[in-house]
């Protein structure tokens, strides 16, 4: 593929709802524009986006994947990103790519959540927004009741462009509004110009709409349309160009990516009216932390992102860079601005989907891959050494799903953790930690999918088998009363004997874990034991008289004992210390701890009862409500035990039907209450 300057380089990320057609309507243009010598299907798992054989496996999107074309004179990258919400890491790397989002609406079923997530998406970057209302085609699809739903949903910035006349329930002629002409498309997808159809009523209405979205645009527009003057065919045609680009008018395409019909008109459309990769300049961060202007160009100082990393056992790594100034190639110097390291680049690639064609070099605006860059991660900046900034990160959405990952086969703990860290590197929405107290490996995610692929990829790459379980709570143990108590330790054995006898006070304190004094008087213990029963003291308290949980918030104060000038030994008093804790406990009214978390829970208004709701029967606590940045959402704010948490990220997509999201974060421990409390006790004594 030949090199193409920022200003004929169009980066487009596809997104909307699972099912919508996404990955469909990127092989029908790929397919029109000859960049495919077939139109791949979904369902026969031969399309060029989704390559993954989980992908194929699943008949789903799971990973961002990359495809460019041309189309007059253009290079149109294309950045497929997965639809279900689980998988919601690679709208964030896709967004971060790219400089307008296609969003994908299903023509049956039409604006769904996964469309209002797509534009947040898009808005939160500041990239523009082109829906194309995919399946016409289909009997059961109503084109025009889901464009009165993308109006009613997004406001009047909705304007259409191309609208299908129906004839006997069949969609096979499409109406180019800007420049009111028809065209009929025959089975292999040939347009050829035909009378304008008649529309009725419906024409007014549709031109009305494009008037109100020009009407957006600026002040000047407002005043002619309220005054119910006409916009020539030029103001239209720039209104709406400007608008696109500036974010306030989204156009309405549509078409079938079965047969591609529309496809055409919609690509002639893109390359006009979707902003060029040379408007898109961005703000970067200096070394000072200062804001710097970084304008697409290839003449500036090399920089660019790493918006995605693939990591293949037999291929190697793989990292995908959008390049914001400057080239990047191999014999252009430059540096990690995460680790400061030189990056050594032995070549640059092209990559459509799976297949990879050598570059001569990456430029601004464009997107490409570099191979084999070990200690370069996603997210971070690449740039010359001459003008060191950091540019902007990718913000991948929190993973609050927790399970225990275990291997199938015993011994095999550290091949696990290592597969999970290389699935780690290609998506950073991914959390891993080893949890010594429990001494299991909790791994996060968004959701029971997400890692499930995680297990998948981990057999199917690494050859490492397995499972998810639930994971241990790390419950705590204290006391609530003091109790003075003596240890003793004495044994003959011939020869020396072991002597320890000490006289220990427990009581409770606010510690997180033992706190120990002494106050022997007269040198009833010599001063050089008092270490030795100290760390009786802390061996012991790893195990606590209930069920064996660690023990928390206990003073130890040493007060007297006695001691064998012969006999007496560190082992004897460590001894004695741990006989001491053993006697006393029991006696010291000993209770179970349970963690509490910081709950909060971002949800639609319309849900706040059910959350609250759902929180109290986990024995949560509602400790305040506020209002989300994001307009009709509320964060309730909560305190909820550790143990009922397991499900909620479940309950809350449900709920919320995948609006809601949710933050958890340990705080303290707390008295757990009695009928918990035993259960827990009765299972530890159980195991």
């Amino acid at each position: 593929m030949k090199q193409y300057n920022a200003k004929n380089i169009l980066n487009i990320a596809l997104a909307g709802h699972s099912g919508c057609g996404k990955t469909s309507v990127a092989e029908s243009m790929l397919y029109l524009a000859k960049a495919s010598d077939r139109l791949g299907k979904v369902a026969d798992g031969n399309t060029v986006l989704d390559f993954d054989s989980e992908e194929i496996k699943r008949q789903a999107s799971l990973m961002t994947a990359v495809a460019p074309i041309e189309w007059k004179n253009t290079k149109i990258n294309l950045i497929d990103t997965p639809g279900l919400f689980d998988f919601e890491g690679g709208v964030a790397e896709g967004m971060r790519a790219a400089d307008s989002a296609l969003i994908v609406v299903s023509g049956k079923d039409g604006v769904d959540v996964g469309t209002e997530k797509a534009v947040k998406a898009a808005q939160k970057q500041g990239i523009a927004k082109v829906f194309f209302v995919n399946g016409v085609c289909d009997e059961n699809a109503r084109f025009y009741r889901v464009f009165e739903d993308l109006k009613a949903t997004f406001g009047p910035a909705v304007c259409p462009v191309v609208v299908p006349f129906i004839e006997n329930g069949k969609a096979e002629v499409y109406v180019n509004l800007f420049e009111y002409r028809a065209y009929r498309y025959d089975k292999n997808g040939v347009a050829t110009p035909t009378d304008m159809p008649d529309l009725g009523d419906r024409l007014e209405g549709l031109r009305e709409a494009i008037k109100e979205a020009v009407a957006e645009t600026s002040e000047e527009m407002l005043d002619k349309f309220l005054e119910g003057e006409e916009f020539t065919p030029e103001e239209i045609a720039v209104g709406v160009s400007q608008g696109v680009k500036d974010g306030s008018i989204c156009p309405v395409f549509c078409g079938d990516a079965h047969n591609t019909f529309a496809f055409d008109m919609f690509l002639n459309s893109l390359i006009w009216l979707a902003p060029k990769a040379d408007t898109h300049d961005e703000i970067a961060v200096d070394i000072n932390g200062e804001p710097v202007d970084i304008a697409v160009s290839i003449d500036g100082a090399a920089a660019g992102i790493v918006f995605k990393t693939v990591s293949d056992p037999f291929v190697g790594k793989l990292s995908y860079i959008k390049v914001v100034s400057g080239k990047i190639s191999s014999d252009v110097p430059v540096i990690n601005m995460r680790t400061g390291e030189p990056v050594r680049i032995t070549k640059v690639l092209t990559v459509r989907g799976k297949k990879q064609e050598d570059a001569q070099f990456i430029g601004a605006g464009d997107i490409g891959a570099i191979p084999k860059l070990n200690d370069v991660k996603t997210g971070d900046t690449l740039c010359s050494p001459l003008r060191k900034i950091t540019l902007e990160g990718i913000d991948y959405p929190v993973s609050s799903y927790a399970r225990a990952i275990k291997p199938k086969t015993k011994g095999d703990e550290d091949k696990v953790a290592q597969a999970v860290k290389k699935v780690m590197e290609e998506d950073p929405s991914i959390r891993y930690f080893h949890n010594h107290e429990t001494h299991e490996m909790i791994i996060y995610g968004l959701g029971e999918q997400h890692l499930d692929v995680v297990v998948s990829k981990i057999k199917s790459k690494y050859n490492v088998d397995a499972v998810l379980e639930t994971p241990k709570v790390a419950y705590r143990e204290t006391i609530r009363k003091s109790v003075k108590v003596q240890g003793r330790h004495k044994k003959q054995s011939g020869g020396h004997g072991q002597f320890g006898d000490v006289w220990i006070e427990f009581s409770p304190c606010d510690s997180d874990s033992l706190e120990f004094t002494e106050s022997i008087v007269g040198g009833a213990v010599p001063k050089g034991f008092f270490p030795a029963v100290e760390k009786g003291l802390r061996e012991a308290i790893l195990k606590g008289p209930l069920a064996g949980y660690p023990m928390v918030g206990i003073k130890a104060n040493l007060y007297d004992g006695s001691y064998h000038p012969v006999d007496s030994s560190e082992m004897s008093f460590k001894m004695a210390a741990m006989i001491a804790y053993k006697n006393g406990m029991p006696n010291a009214q000993p209770t179970l701890l349970e963690p509490i978390g910081a709950l909060a829970a971002t949800v639609p208004d319309d849900h706040m009862g059910d959350v609250m709701g759902e929180v109290n029967k986990r024995r949560g606590r509602v400790t305040g409500m506020n209002p989300a940045e994001e307009k009709g959402m509320q964060i309730v704010e909560a305190e909820v035990p550790v143990a009922e948490m397991d499900d909620f990220a479940t309950f809350i997509r449900q709920c919320t039907q995948g609006r809601g999201s949710y933050t958890f974060e340990f705080v303290r421990y707390e008295d757990t209450p009695a009928n918990v409390a035993q259960k827990v006790i009765a299972a530890a004594q159980t195991e």
